[in-house]
């Protein structure tokens, strides 16, 4: 079992920045495959970006084109944080973002343990 909590969410007017964290418990965090995802109301959730280990010292990266270049993803494995950094937000960045975990190698989709949600809201 992997149990997560996501913090960090808020309301910014756009062109602002916010940082969402995601500690992790149960399981060697370093292992980990990590996501964050996020859904809007009325839609479907939608992947943002991922982190896998590739070997012992390096992670792959992956993003949605829509926050490629404005969002990024990393992690304190000594914390056994997730971190998803968010600048120049637009008000379509708007939704309830989730972290993700999976103990096996997951890209954009299928993991097996969530976070609860956090609200982020963009003004215009």
């Amino acid at each position: 079992q992997v149990h997560l909590v996501e913090s960090g969410g808020g309301l910014v007017q756009a062109g602002g920045s916010l940082r969402l964290s995601c500690a992790a418990s149960g399981r060697t965090f370093s292992t980990l495959s990590m996501a964050w995802f996020r859904q809007a109301p009325g839609k479907e959730r939608e992947f943002i970006t991922a982190q896998w280990r590739g070997d012992s010292v390096t992670y792959f990266v992956d993003y949605a084109d829509s926050v490629k270049g404005r969002f990024t993803i990393s992690r304190d494995n000594a914390k056994n944080t997730i971190y998803l950094q968010m600048n120049s937000l637009k008000p379509e960045d708007t939704a309830v973002y989730y972290c993700a975990a999976d103990t096996s190698r997951k890209y954009r989709e299928n993991y097996d343990y969530w976070g609860q949600g956090i609200q982020v809201t963009v003004s215009s």
